[in-house]
């Protein structure tokens, strides 16, 4: 068989979307599916999805890419799947119907649980590399335990199973054969040690979930079973998982010690690859497994914002100052560097480096000539300060980047990477794919099926589309930073 008849399907299933690309060897697309799904919020600072239309949504956009490729002669071999992580499932392990909605990675309804054990801080970041906060699964997980009638005591008695987005994909398309999950994703639950790289008793006793209930945890390039011929026409070998900020490191290639890929999606993600030492952050970054190979970790620095496209979304569903996110980009570019309007997105709370579930979105600077164009440009701008924020809190842990690859549906915006470069004062580099998160899990599939020899075959295909550099003048830059520390420190105070 040709490779260039050979095509590998990733599933990418976000936080807003699930959506299906198949890719040929090199990286070019051959086909897409996308759907949008429900956003649930039962309550302030909860966030759900309903399991049953996250799978429908990933189903029916795989089937889509499918057929679409094989109108092209195009033959998926193999499987790569990327998630939201941190969403959390529980489902009955015989009929596999979830007991619960799925619990989002935004969602703060255990903030109060985070707070009380906040004495086992060190124990809990020296084992996993994370913090004790909401984002994570292990609380979502005695959650759903605790409040659904019944619940515990079954999983206890092994009759229920957990995972996260990708744990849940598998199990349903192997119509319940493989209970599974990847490195990547089993280090963002704050149930698994990322030294010894298997669960840990200690941290299942402390958030009060049983071993039973969890899924056996593989390389990223790995075998996790088969697709049911019933649902894809044939049975497809899974060959690739990584959470979906894992996957976009993979995605860019980011395979050295030091370089440092951001995605700019519902969220922001900035990952820096540490080779094979887990950097400990002085400055409330995550230490996680970036990627795992044959039974090797490679680790890496993260710094999350918990809001950049989102910001996007709310001007255009929220407040409808917008129809449409392109629209920012003219409106951005229609105000000058002193327009002084800023946002602060604390929307789902504040990431890195604050790590405050508690506070809430601000607006500065408004008058009666504040307009639309105000409210995008700032949207836009406290995604970039954000992002120096996380790339000055890296520096300051000894990890300094003169370049970074970005990527997600933002940053087809030149205005945004212009921007960026500015207030980064570095190198933004845009590759010629930007899907990188699909990416990544195909090639991770692709390595393991054997479509690629090495690390260096899947780099070898690694392309800038555009270099952004700094061009804007310092004073102007540290003004503009200052404020922006302003407005932050104001939005924390009002919270507390």
């Amino acid at each position: 068989m040709q490779t260039n008849d050979v095509g590998i399907l990733s599933i990418d299933q976000g936080t807003t979307s699930s959506r299906a690309i198949v890719f040929l060897k090199d990286g070019t697309t051959v086909s897409s599916a996308q759907q949008e799904f429900t956003q649930h919020y039962p309550n302030n600072g909860w966030v759900e999805h309903d399991p049953e239309e996250i799978w429908s949504t990933a189903l029916d956009v795989s089937q889509q890419a499918i057929a679409a490729a094989k109108k092209q002669g195009v033959n998926v071999v193999c499987i790569g799947i990327t998630n939201q992580r941190e969403t959390t499932l529980v489902w009955d392990k015989l009929t596999g119907e979830p007991i619960y909605n799925a619990i989002v990675w935004q969602d703060r309804r255990t903030a109060s649980v985070c707070e009380e054990l906040s004495d086992k801080l060190d124990m809990v970041r020296s084992k996993t590399g994370l913090l004790l906060a909401p984002y994570f699964s292990a609380t979502k997980v005695s959650w759903i335990l605790d409040e659904v009638p019944g619940a515990r005591a079954r999983a206890e008695k092994g009759e229920l199973a957990f995972g996260t987005v990708d744990s849940f994909l598998v199990w349903r398309l192997s119509n319940g054969k493989s209970h599974v999950t990847d490195a990547t994703n089993a280090s963002r639950t704050n149930l698994y040690n990322i030294h010894s790289q298997q669960w840990d008793n200690e941290l299942l006793a402390l958030f009060n979930v049983p071993a039973a209930m969890l899924p056996e945890v593989k390389n990223c390039a790995d075998n996790f079973g088969h697709s049911d011929p019933a649902l894809l026409g044939e049975a497809i070998p899974i060959t690739g998982i990584a959470g979906d900020q894992q996957a976009a490191l993979f995605g860019q290639g980011c395979f050295k010690a030091g370089e440092l890929k951001s995605t700019y999606g519902t969220g922001c993600f900035a990952l820096l690859n540490t080779g094979d030492v887990p950097v400990s952050s002085e400055h409330k970054l995550l230490t996680t497994i970036g990627y795992q190979l044959n039974g090797k970790a490679t680790y890496a620095l993260e710094g999350a914002i918990f809001t950049a496209g989102a910001n996007i979304q709310w001007l255009r569903d929220g407040i409808r100052v917008i129809e449409h996110a392109k629209q920012t980009q003219s409106l951005a570019e229609s105000l000058s560097y002193d327009h002084g309007v800023f946002m602060v997105p604390g929307f789902a709370g504040l990431g890195a480096p604050h790590w405050d579930p508690n506070a809430r979105a601000s607006l500065f600077g408004m008058t009666r000539n504040t307009t639309s164009a105000h409210f995008a440009r700032a949207g836009l701008e406290a995604v970039c300060y954000q992002t120096y924020d996380l790339l000055t809190a890296m520096h300051a842990d000894g990890m300094p980047s003169n370049s970074v690859w970005v990527d997600g549906g933002m940053v087809g915006n030149d205005w945004l990477c212009q921007f960026l470069a500015d207030i980064l004062d570095v190198q933004v580099q845009r590759p010629t794919i930007m899907e990188s998160t699909a990416l990544g899990a195909a090639y991770l599939a692709g390595l393991q099926f054997g479509l690629y020899e090495s690390l260096d075959d899947i780099a070898s295909h690694k392309h800038v589309e555009k270099q952004f550099s700094p061009q804007l003048d310092k004073t102007i830059r540290q003004g503009l930073i200052d404020k922006w520390e302003k407005a932050v420190q104001a939005t924390l105070a009002f919270t507390h």
